[in-house]
């Protein structure tokens, strides 16, 4: 089964904690703090892997994460980093942020390997909260927490061209003429199940890869039929053929047909149906004489006025795809050859940052609030039932210019300052 959409649970290793310690030696009764740092958190990393075209991997198992940090050791030992978690893609793979739909990350060119989630930072030990008035710190730094995120991966193939056109019209057989593509083939709708990709070579020059998308639909842009599923292939490729039926043998109008994908492709993403088009008027080995003429002249006052160029072939015996293909070739020629990449959005590190803001305020006469997520951590490693605890816990405050602020509000000797569950009478 093809898959090219899935959405996954990913979550970067928290960072091991720092630890409290002291050196225990004979002989030496009151040893230094010797708490050792913890380790990184493993990163969750997504890399290119030529070997694959479908997102299956991904079908079953939904949820990964990388390897926490381990905690310090006595002795001043460094937890050990957490490993990190490789999760292998196709090419042409776009990673959003799948709550709001925007692009983390375009696995396709030049970008072949990218850290998508960071590790958390390891916790420092209590070694280093030593201090000349405060020589046995009873306090260590926890790990950071990891990032977690709801990730949607999409494969958008990635190709010059597009084929494009309702099921049956023969784009599977164009394409099994012209490229190293083996396509099935068969006469009932939505055969083609997945986008077959092939390259066109051309004689004296280069060729270019092309693309088979499945049969669309009217309503495809709404989801109708396969809808979605295969519509998004569409929006790399440089060019779009459109091959129609134009000996009608399912009783379809090909200048309809053309004007109906066309409005899909406008409906799906507005600047698809900008792109260069040409239209492959196909089937034409089963129209005679003037059948053939009126047919090919009535879709060539349609849409080469629009600047659409129209090419009779049959993709059964071959006639007029070298002329199609050389055309296709000098068009490609002249559009910016710049590849088509999905611009970031969407930054994981910036959304998922550590907070270090925090907020002083007056609430009532008498009573000052202090409050915040960095108040929040430093009463997480802090004990504020120990003499000591409390000593870092009033540098802390003055390093942070907490206590200034206090006082420009206006704080006076027995005012209370309350942080979450602590209550403080305050004296300068």
């Amino acid at each position: 089964m093809f898959i090219d959409s899935t959405d996954i649970y990913i979550k970067s290793g928290k960072g091991g904690d720092g630890l409290v310690s002291f050196r225990r030696e004979k002989y030496v009764p009151d040893g230094g703090p010797d708490g050792g740092d913890g380790g990184k958190g493993g990163s969750i990393i997504f890399e290119v892997d030529e070997g694959m075209n479908t997102l299956n991997d991904y079908r079953y198992k939904r949820k990964y994460a990388a390897e926490d940090g381990e905690n310090g050791g006595a002795r001043n030992r460094f937890g050990k980093d957490g490993k990190d978690l490789i999760l292998k893609v196709p090419e042409g793979t776009i990673i959003k942020d799948k709550e709001t739909g925007r692009v983390i990350a375009d696995m396709s060119h030049d970008n072949r390997r990218v850290v998508l989630l960071r590790g958390g930072k390891g916790g420092k030990g209590n070694q280093h909260f030593a201090t000349s008035t405060n020589q046995a710190p009873k306090h260590a730094q926890p790990g950071q927490e990891g990032i977690e995120l709801f990730v949607t991966l999409e494969l958008k193939v990635i190709a010059d061209v597009g084929l494009v056109g309702f099921p049956n019209v023969g784009k599977s057989t164009l394409l099994s003429r012209v490229s190293n593509a083996k396509p099935k083939i068969a006469n009932y709708h939505f055969t083609t199940l997945s986008p077959n990709l092939g390259v066109v070579d051309l004689p004296e020059t280069n060729g270019f890869v092309i693309a088979d998308i499945p049969g669309l639909i009217e309503g495809a842009s709404e989801g109708v039929g396969l809808g979605h599923e295969f519509l998004r292939h569409i929006e790399r490729t440089k060019m779009i053929i459109h091959v129609v039926d134009a000996a009608s043998t399912e009783g379809r109008d090909p200048i309809e047909d053309v004007k109906v994908i066309n409005d899909e492709l406008r409906a799906y993403n507005e600047e698809l149906a900008s792109r260069p088009q040409v239209i492959a008027a196909n089937k034409i080995d089963v129209l005679y004489g003037e059948e053939q003429t009126e047919v090919i002249e009535r879709l060539k006052n349609e849409f080469e006025p629009q600047g659409i160029n129209v090419f009779p072939i049959s993709a059964v015996s071959g006639k007029g795809i070298k002329e199609l293909f050389y055309y296709v070739k000098e068009q490609l020629d002249t559009i910016d050859v710049k590849p088509i990449v999905f611009e970031q959005e969407f930054i994981p590190e910036e959304e998922y940052t550590i907070d270090e803001s925090f907020e002083v305020k007056k609430e009532s006469d008498g009573l000052y609030v202090v409050e915040g997520p960095k108040i929040e951590r430093m009463l997480d490693y802090t004990n504020l039932q120990t003499e000591k605890g409390l000593a870092y816990f009033q540098r802390f405050l003055k390093e942070n210019g907490i206590l200034e602020q206090l006082e420009k509000l206006g704080i006076t000797d027995g005012d209370t300052v309350k942080l979450y569950g602590w209550e403080f009478e305050y004296y300068k």
